[in-house]
């Protein structure tokens, strides 16, 4: 092998090296900041996480700030990608993205769960980076719903998705505030009836009653 070849191999076995290590942050603060919250997650603690130094941060990121907006755009995009893209066509494929949202595993495990149900208070408090990160990443997911529901005119149905979304995030953070597990388990129920109702598909389970 000659010296330039081993210099290229080096220098690419170093980018892909940083570009692992970059994505292994991002993925472990998308888990901590779902788990303890972007503000009660420090960098050392992040750093910590992945088994690097505080000093090692700044090789990938500029400030916390740009972390932040990196792991929201990288959460929604893994949701778009792991659950919405993998749903069935039609509406029956909606049925099957709100069924997985608002389940019983969704609220049992916020550190793998929906972006939105844990952060959305804290992401209105970012800066503007933030929030464009999060209104591009959620409208990829809102839209893959909206495709779903009127694959001839998304955008017609693209407010009323983006609702019943907000209405799903809402019932999922009260369903893991509650200390009655039986009403919990109800109010996931109800919220999927609703909003189910909300994108106009055909639920086929009775509503729980009041």
């Amino acid at each position: 092998m000659t010296h330039r070849r081993a210099k290229e191999r080096v220098v690419r076995y170093g980018n892909e090296h940083k570009q692992a290590t970059r994505q292994r942050i991002i993925e472990m603060a998308g888990r901590r900041f779902k788990r303890d919250g972007i503000d009660g997650s420090g960098i050392s603690a992040l750093m910590q996480d992945v088994g690097l130094t505080n000093g090692a941060f700044y090789v990938h990121f500029t400030s916390k700030d740009n972390l932040v907006a990196t792991t929201v755009a990288d959460q929604l995009q893994a949701q778009n990608a792991s659950i919405v893209a993998q749903a069935a066509s039609g509406r029956a494929g909606v049925e099957q993205i709100v069924r997985w949202y608002l389940s019983a595993q969704q609220r049992d495990n916020p550190g793998d769960g929906c972006p939105s149900a844990a952060l959305l208070d804290e992401i209105a408090r970012c800066a503007d980076p933030t929030k464009q990160a999060y209104t591009d990443g959620v409208l990829i997911v809102v839209d893959g719903i909206a495709a779903r529901l009127a694959p001839d005119d998304p955008l017609s149905v693209r407010t009323r998705t983006l609702s019943a979304y907000a209405m799903m995030a809402g019932t999922l953070q009260l369903s893991r505030a509650l200390a009655d597990r039986r009403l919990s388990d109800e109010l996931l129920e109800q919220g999927i009836h609703n909003a189910l109702a909300l994108l106009g598909v055909e639920h086929e389970h009775a509503m729980v009653s009041n």
